[in-house]
């Protein structure tokens, strides 16, 4: 499982023309569907106020690779993240059924059944098995031919028995994620100039709206599309016409983009969750950072240069495309965290941008394509429910659908009757003489196995280079939980903000942090016995509960409740509302991304395309009182515009706060009145030949 190489990241096509057999639509499948006993209604995110499946298989070998290594802190370190959750592949059709002395799917849900407890429990599976499968390299390549009779085979003797099995009764109190096949849909938007490609595309977008229809009949099932990564669909040329695939094969199916949960960036990749010390806007030396010169020319151009900015810039897009405003986003941090001690501990304080680019990333790759078994790697996030930090992203989750520890490709070729085959991204010793790479060799792990098969190396590279780093913890057999945290208060509350106080919990290994819940759903984590939660509504009631939890991962019992309820205006006034909310646009001049216009950054700005009619759409995040806009434009500003707020998901309905038919540029104060929760700015008519260009749109209110 892997991107494209570097020639084809920024190339993006139409997906060849269907052949006449594939066009035909899908049948109706209301009555192949199977009955089963009634769960709970379907979640907005399923992984909120749930614990996740731990794989025993990927724990075993964990455990081992503990037991074999000689180094004692390391060890206590790979057996303290034997306990966390990992997704259970399902990558031919034999793993259904499982093979002789292993686990089938049903036996794995027999043992999810065993470990859930009174919570809901999430688990994770991964549908991948397509025809053709992987077109793009050689690594993964799969069981089923790139024709219609491998197609017909993936329904029947590959979907179909899958969800067969997750449709028995016993399994309907389970929520079961499903990832549904890596890397095809992307390689379908950026790889059509490839012929396998050209001929598995097709394929691709009938198997899987058949795979959606068919998982999105069972209530506790949510389908979460691949959608690849930053490095290889952050150029505005790759995600737009991504969402627009996206939008096309949900459309194949009966429930259209309902049959859609969400996204699931980075699976199988090792693009960081974050690059701490610069964004694709950062300017050093007059040249912004993107655009560094060869022999540094690490992001060439791309804006996103992590799955932070990748994930806040594909989720408005989707929405623009025609998916519900409710869907969400995951990434995959099981080894993005690039820790140890070759991590940079500051920005570099160098004015060239290249020695720039050089000194301050924490992504060690020699190159964004390089993405088999990388050199440097560490496990990242652990999985958490509805992270905190990242409100542009509607993040559901941080999981670990790529098992850490299971290798990408082999470094060599190893004969298999699996379909797979050295690529030779997986040698250590090849060079690619794609652009971008400037002589330099792919900075694989030698001697790797398979992919999917353990690769211990790279499992003990990715524990040393975890970050967040691992701690050992207590020694392995301690399962006593922390004492429950007591006292739990409120303290004043202002509009947006209410502070908790509670007294610690006692331990005997020692608590290391405290899960802090908001109505049911966990909102933070503190590691002294204190937490304020921000981003609320004014005059709302809200209620806390907090656990203490261990090295272990051993949970304390929630504390009692503690409810308050937010001002009026905390004694301040209106309030910044549009500040790093989510934006999209009608149009997108270049990388002026609508982001830009919300950032508070007054460089960075939204630019359209050269028309008039354009707009621009900013979530507020919930519906709010608004009571003023700053517009700030640019040169390129707008002769006569609209001010509009809109409760209307669909966005078909806005109300006009203020409508300006004589603009004059600079900045613009409104004074308006008005509730709803999406606002936009309609540019009607240019005052220049150029599009309408915004360096920050500023509504405040409650």
């Amino acid at each position: 499982m892997r991107p494209p190489n570097a020639p084809r990241l920024r190339a993006a096509t139409t997906a060849a023309a269907l052949t006449a057999a594939l066009l035909c639509p899908l049948p109706s499948l209301a009555a192949a569907a199977p009955a089963r006993a009634a769960g709970e209604a379907h979640q907005d995110n399923p992984f909120a106020g749930a614990t996740q499946y731990v794989n025993p298989l990927w724990k075993a070998n964990v455990l081992r690779e503990a037991d074999a290594t000689p180094d004692s802190a390391l060890a206590a370190r790979m057996r303290a993240v034997a306990g966390q959750p990992t997704a259970v592949w399902m990558d031919n059709i034999r793993a259904i059924a499982g093979a002789p002395g292993g686990m089938g799917l049903e036996a794995h849900l027999d043992a999810a059944l065993a470990q859930k407890g009174s919570a809901p429990l999430v688990f994770n599976v991964v549908v991948y098995d397509l025809p053709g499968r992987d077109c793009n390299a050689l690594a993964s390549n799969g069981e089923l031919p790139a024709t219609a009779a491998g197609l017909d085979r993936y329904k029947s003797e590959y979907v179909d028995p899958l969800v067969s099995v997750l449709a028995k009764a016993k399994y309907a109190g389970l929520r079961i994620v499903a990832t549904v096949e890596p890397d095809s849909l992307p390689n379908v938007v950026t790889n059509s100039s490839v012929p396998v490609c050209q001929t598995a595309g097709p394929l691709y977008e009938q198997g899987i709206a058949y795979a959606l229809t068919r998982l999105h009949a069972l209530t506790n099932v949510y389908t979460y599309l691949d959608s690849g990564h930053a490095g290889w669909l952050g150029w505005p040329s790759n995600s737009g016409p991504t969402a627009a695939e996206f939008v096309k094969v949900a459309g194949m199916t009966p429930a259209g983009v309902n049959s859609v949960d969400g996204f699931v960036t980075d699976t199988a990749n090792t693009t960081p969750l974050k690059e701490p010390y610069f964004t694709g806007d950062t300017v050093v030396g007059g040249t912004k950072v993107i655009g560094a010169p060869a022999p540094d020319n690490f992001y060439e151009w791309n804006p996103d240069v992590d799955e932070a900015s990748f994930t806040a810039d594909l989720y408005p897009k989707l929405v623009a495309a025609g998916f519900p405003a409710g869907i969400g986003m995951l990434v995959d941090t099981s080894r993005n965290g690039w820790g140890g001690p070759g991590r940079p501990a500051a920005a570099s304080t160098s004015t060239d941008p290249g020695v720039f680019v050089r000194e301050s990333r924490v992504d060690r790759r020699p190159h964004r394509g390089a993405w088999c078994n990388p050199v440097g790697a560490g496990l990242g996030e652990r999985p958490t429910a509805s992270p905190a930090g990242y409100p542009a992203s509607h993040l559901d989750a941080f999981v670990w659908v790529k098992p850490p520890g299971e290798s990408d490709g082999a470094s060599k070729e190893i004969p298999n009757d699996e379909g797979k085959r050295l690529d030779r991204m997986c040698d250590p010793t090849y060079a690619p003489p794609a652009a971008g790479w400037n002589g330099r060799t792919t900075g694989a792990l030698p001697d790797a196995p398979l992919s999917g098969k353990w690769f211990g190396a790279q499992f003990r590279q990715l524990v040393a280079n975890a970050y967040p780093a691992v701690n050992a913890g207590p020694a392995p057999g301690d399962t006593t939980a922390p004492t429950t945290p007591t006292a739990l208060r409120a303290g004043t509350a202002s509009a947006t903000s209410v502070p908790l106080t509670w007294t610690a919990s006692t331990d005997d290994t020692g608590v290391t942090a405290y899960d802090v819940y908001r109505d049911g759903t966990r909102v933070g984590t503190a590691t002294t016995p204190a937490f304020t939660d921000t981003g609320l509504r004014p005059s709302t009631t809200y209620t806390w509960t907090v656990r203490a939890r261990d090295a272990a991962g051993n949970t304390s019992h929630p504390s009692a409740p503690a409810s308050a309820t937010t001002s009026a205006d905390g004694g301040s006034g209106d309030v910044l509302l549009t500040r790093g909310r989510t934006a999209w646009a009608s149009s997108v001049e270049g990388d002026l991304q609508p982001a830009r216009a919300v950032d508070g950054d007054p460089n960075s700005r939204w630019g359209s395309a050269f028309q008039d009619n354009q707009w621009i759409n900013i979530d507020l995040g919930a519906a709010h009182r608004v009571s003023k806009v700053v517009l700030r434009w640019e040169a390129a500003y707008a002769r006569g515009y609209k001010v509009q707020l809109s409760d209307d998901p669909g966005f078909s309905s806005w109300t006009d706060l203020s409508t300006v038919t004589a603009g004059d540029g600079g900045t613009d104060t409104l004074t308006v009145t008005g509730q709803g929760r999406y606002l936009r700015v309609l540019g009607q008519t240019r005052a220049t030949p150029y599009g309408f260009s915004l360096y920050e749109i500023e509504a405040y209110g409650l």
